[in-house]
């Protein structure tokens, strides 16, 4: 049974190779990319954006990926940005922030910010697949609610912008 599925952002290309592996050994499915830029136009192809209701987009299962682990600090579009784009585009994803440059600032934007964690290299493989697992296990029961809302006869898609938002804002959710 797959643990979480996840989309792996770093520049490092030796690194997200063995930590990809590492992952998959350990059950998880996982894609990766090496940038920022390339990490939205990924998760963008994979949840068929509609740019005229970035809202919907969100339910999409962005190419079932459930978590994103992302390295903060990349040449281009750095994590920060990137995480910026990720919670605009794609809202219920839950990133995950890895990075082995970081600093306190930027460990307190990313979680200003809704990451479900920040992470610092080298993390132990043990305790990254316990974040992993939590943060997919949050978007799954975010996921539930939603469908269980739109579910209900009272409820419509057009209702979805505020549902997300009850969703996101609930106890649950943090």
């Amino acid at each position: 049974m797959v643990k979480a599925n996840v989309l792996l952002v770093d520049d490092e290309v030796p690194f997200v190779a063995t930590l990809a592996n590492r992952l998959r050994r350990r059950d998880f499915t996982v894609s990766s990319v090496h940038s920022g830029e390339a990490a939205i136009e990924w998760l963008d192809e994979r949840a068929g954006i509609d740019y005229d209701n970035r809202v919907m987009a969100g339910l999409e299962e962005g190419g079932n990926v459930e978590v994103v682990l992302l390295d903060v600090r990349m040449p281009g579009l750095d994590g920060i940005e990137t995480f910026k784009l990720i919670r605009d585009r794609h809202p219920l994803l839950e990133v995950i922030m890895l990075t082995g440059h970081g600093t306190v600032a930027d460990a307190i934007e990313g979680m200003k910010r809704g990451a479900f964690d920040y992470l610092m290299k080298p993390c132990p493989i043990e305790v990254l697949e316990e974040k992993l697992m939590a943060a997919a296990e949050r978007r799954r029961r975010q996921m539930k609610k939603i469908i269980e809302a739109l579910s209900q006869p009272y409820r419509s898609r057009r209702d979805l912008k505020h549902i997300l938002a009850e969703v996101k804002s609930s106890p649950d959710a943090k």
